[in-house]
């Protein structure tokens, strides 16, 4: 029986590509794009988190397949999941194994940014007889700036207005005179 708190330190491999395909020993099928694992004691379907010494990258992965089968090593993880903790250069790594336990969170996930605080109060005045709340009016900078807004907008248009009408004056040529057969 393992505690769930233990900790294992020791050199980790990974399978080669050329593996996918082959059957585990929980009987699935392996592929090298998946997040799974093989360990000689968990059971089939426990999450690990693995996590590289050198770097201190980590992985959480899933024990599919009973191994290693090597002396000094304790786990094989699929390409994928070596890839993500940087071990695919070096072939094997020290790297410390523990249960992962979804209450711990997400390792690596960025704290959620806090939404903004709306004050309704702030913005409608007072509410009329039909219940539509009427909204208090602006200072007058933002309407002031409104305005300009406004009228540099039809300056923009009357403009492009003016640019048009010249490109379409025609030149005045003289009219042709149609010549009367004998």
């Amino acid at each position: 029986m393992l505690c769930t708190n233990a900790q294992q330190r020791g050199k980790a491999s990974y399978y080669s590509k050329r593996a996918t395909g082959a059957k585990t020993s929980s009987g699935t099928r392996l592929h090298h794009d998946s997040l799974v694992c093989a360990h000689r004691t968990y059971p089939f379907g426990t999450k690990l988190l693995v996590k590289n010494l050198t770097n201190n990258k980590e992985v959480i992965v899933t024990v599919v397949d009973r191994g290693p089968h090597r002396k000094g090593r304790i786990i094989d993880l699929t390409y994928a999941a070596a890839e993500q903790i940087g071990m695919i250069t070096k072939g094997v790594v020290a790297v410390e194994v523990s249960v992962y336990h979804p209450d711990m969170g997400v390792p690596y996930a960025l704290e959620p940014d806090p939404l903004p605080e709306i004050d309704l109060e702030e913005q409608v005045g007072e509410i009329d007889e039909d219940y539509n709340a009427v909204w208090k009016r602006q200072s007058n900078d933002t309407k002031q700036n409104e305005n300009n807004n406004i009228e540099n907008k039809t300056t923009k248009t009357q403009t492009k207005k003016n640019t048009n009408t010249k490109t379409k004056t025609k030149k005045k040529t003289a009219p042709k005179t149609k010549k009367k057969r004998k």
